[in-house]
C-alpha cells in the first residue's frame, strides 16, 4: 500500500537510524513505500538536512546503478566536549571513586544506558572513517562500551578473556607482561570470533600501564589483523608512563591526595 509522505518520513528515519553504515538502495525504499523514485529522492533530501540540524549524523549519497544512501552517526566535536564535560561532572559528584589498590570506580557510569549511548556515539563518530571491520575489548568492563560502539558502527565486536570458557570452543592464547610489574598474564580469544585479516578498533574502559592493550595488539597478529585505532574511556594521567602505541581517551584521571576528592578529571587526548 502506498504510504503518504509524513508517515513515510517517520518510517524512513527509523529505518536509517536502525541501520547505520549500511548502503540502502533507492529501489529498496521505492518498493517499501510503493512510491516513485523522485519522491524518495525528495524525502532523502529532507532527511539529510534534518539529520544534520538535529545532530543525528549525516546521510551520504552513493551514485550509480548500485548506489543509494548510507547513514553515518556522528557527533560534532563541540557537542562531544559538552557531553564529556557532563560525564566528568557526574563522576566528580560522587565520593569514594578511588578504590583500594588505586583503582578508579566506573561501574555506575558503565551501567547507565543513557551515558553509554553518548560514549558509544562519541567514539563511533571519531572512528567513522577508520574502515574498521570489528571491535575488540577485554572482559569485563570494556564490554558495554564496545557493544555500544559496535551498534553505532554496525560492525561485530569480540571479547578477549583472561581465562578459558568451555562454551567458547577452540581459542587462541597468548601471554603478555603487565606494565610496571613482573607478572605475566594470559588472554584468550575464540578462533572463530575474528576473521583473518580484520581491521580492528580496540576499546577499553581504563588505560593505566598499557599492558592489556599491548596484549590485545599482540592478539591481532595471531589473526593476521591490523589495528584501526585504540580508544579508552579513561586514562590515568601519569607523566612518567611510557606508552608505545597511539590511542585516544575521553577523560584523563589524575590521582593525588592533595585534591579534595583525591583525583582530578580533565578532557582526554581525543579533544587535544
Amino acid at each position: 500500500m502506498k504510504i503518504k509522505r509524513s508517515p513515510r518520513l517517520v518510517d524512513m528515519t527509523q529505518y536509517l537510524l536502525s541501520h547505520p553504515h549500511r548502503l540502502v538502495s533507492l529501489t529498496f525504499f521505492v518498493s517499501r513505500y510503493e512510491s516513485a523514485k523522485s519522491s524518495i529522492s525528495e524525502d532523502l533530501t529532507i532527511l539529510k538536512e534534518q539529520f544534520e540540524l538535529s545532530g543525528f549524523g549525516r546521510i551520504e549519497t552513493v551514485a550509480g546503478a548500485a548506489g543509494g544512501v548510507i547513514y553515518i552517526p556522528t557527533m560534532s566535536e563541540e557537542d562531544a566536549v559538552v557531553e564529556v564535560e557532563n560525564l566528568i561532572h557526574q563522576l566528580e559528584s560522587a565520593d569514594d571513586r578511588i578504590l583500594p589498590g588505586g583503582y578508579f570506580y566506573l561501574t555506575d557510569l558503565l551501567s547507565d544506558p543513557e551515558q553509554l549511548r553518548k560514549i558509544g556515539k562519541i567514539i563511533a563518530s571519531y572512528y567513522a572513517e577508520s574502515k574498521a571491520t570489528a571491535i575488540m575489548t577485554i572482559a569485563t568492563k570494556g564490554v558495554p562500551i564496545a557493544q555500544m560502539v559496535a551498534l553505532y558502527m554496525n560492525i561485530p565486536f569480540v571479547i578477549v578473556r583472561r581465562d578459558s570458557k568451555v562454551t567458547e570452543g577452540s581459542t587462541v592464547s597468548i601471554n603478555y607482561a603487565t606494565k610496571g610489574t613482573s607478572r605475566v598474564e594470559k588472554m584468550e580469544l575464540t578462533k572463530s570470533s575474528l576473521p583473518q585479516g580484520s581491521h580492528v578498533l580496540i576499546i577499553d574502559d581504563f588505560l593505566n600501564g598499557g599492558g592489556t592493550i599491548t596484549g590485545m595488539n599482540s592478539m591481532l597478529k595471531e589473526f593476521n589483523s591490523t589495528c584501526a585505532g585504540i580508544s579508552v574511556l579513561c586514562e590515568s594521567d601519569t607523566p612518567d608512563r611510557e606508552i608505545d602505541f597511539d590511542y585516544q581517551s575521553l577523560i584523563k584521571v589524575q590521582k593525588d591526595a592533595s585534591f579534595d576528592k583525591g583525583f582530578q578529571l580533565t578532557l582526554g587526548t581525543m579533544f587535544k
